[in-house]
């Protein structure tokens, strides 16, 4: 039962799994600090207010904390943003450019010399016009 569980543990999906929570904290980290202190006093120095805590309403004796909402809206926007363009999309390019064209099919059909018809590569007669063709070397 016990190698069971090592053989679970040590096999790549989980032991990637872990690496990619590790990073992903610590990377949270990361842009929940880039959000913060470089992308909200962005946003307060070009409207003016990057705190919206004071809206609120009442119905009814109970508060609505309308302000709060809008802060968590604007910081989870900010944090989606950051990720997408300074993570995702550059990732995505890496990768395109990393990845290989793949290479072309082998013909499978050649023309007759004769009459120009598409003929299987192997044919050694055309079935349009019943010319002898040279068979494909390989």
């Amino acid at each position: 039962m016990l190698s069971v569980f090592k053989q679970f543990i040590l096999r790549g999906n989980v032991v990637d799994m872990a690496v990619g929570v590790v990073v992903g904290a610590a990377f949270a980290g990361v842009v929940g600090s880039f959000t913060k202190d470089l992308l909200t006093p962005l946003i307060a120095a070009i409207v003016g207010k990057p705190d919206f805590s004071a809206i609120s309403f009442t119905v009814n004796g109970s508060i609505f904390l309308l302000g709060d909402f809008i802060n968590a809206l604007v910081a989870f926007l900010l944090v989606a943003a950051a990720v997408y363009f300074f993570v995702v999309t550059p990732v995505n390019l890496l990768v395109a450019r990393m990845r290989k064209a793949p290479a072309p099919a082998d013909p499978t059909t050649k023309k007759c010399p004769e009459c120009l018809s598409e003929i299987p590569i192997d044919a050694r007669r055309c079935a349009h016009c019943s010319q002898p063709v040279l068979a494909h070397s390989a």
